[in-house]
């Protein structure tokens, strides 16, 4: 059996750490495993724990009123799920709804800032890989929200 931290080396945004890093970093974490139709975080909840999908599928959505739920993204294996763990006031920015059975790393926030704040070298390496996600994320929202609300202007 892999431990996280050989888990965490696969991974895409992790690449190019060093295995001491990767060691600090899979000390925040556990594997945890989603249903189908469950709810992996929800808007507006502390946001304490981000994910690192290592099977299935996650949607991203937001509540329209008079819509329902909008899916705004939808994630894969080796995607980063949770940024919010990083910006107080730390709270959950969208729901996130598994896609079949999904299979992740769950990290504790609090534990990675710690971390983070005692080896500012960590720090900036998590932030390099995690700020990206943060802006495709809200660009994918933007487009999302282009398609909702925009149409035919006047010609």
């Amino acid at each position: 059996m892999r431990t996280i931290d050989q888990l965490l080396s696969e991974a895409p945004a992790f690449s190019g750490m060093s295995s001491d890093q990767l060691e600090l970093i899979a000390g925040c974490g556990l594997n945890r495993v989603f249903e189908d139709g469950e709810y992996v975080m929800r808007e507006g909840e502390p946001a304490d724990v981000f994910y690192v999908l290592r099977s299935g599928r996650v949607a991203l959505e937001v509540y329209m009123p008079g819509r329902g739920a909008l899916t705004i993204e939808t994630l894969d294996h080796g995607e980063l799920l949770g940024w919010s763990w990083l910006v107080p006031p730390y709270r959950v920015a969208f729901d996130a709804k598994a896609i079949g059975t999904v299979h992740a790393i769950a990290f504790d926030g609090a534990c990675l800032r710690g971390k983070s704040d005692q080896d500012t070298e960590l720090g900036y390496e998590l932030m390099k890989r995690i700020v990206p996600v943060l802006v495709e994320r809200l660009q994918a929202t933007r487009v999302q929200l282009l398609d909702v609300y925009g149409g035919p202007g006047p010609v």
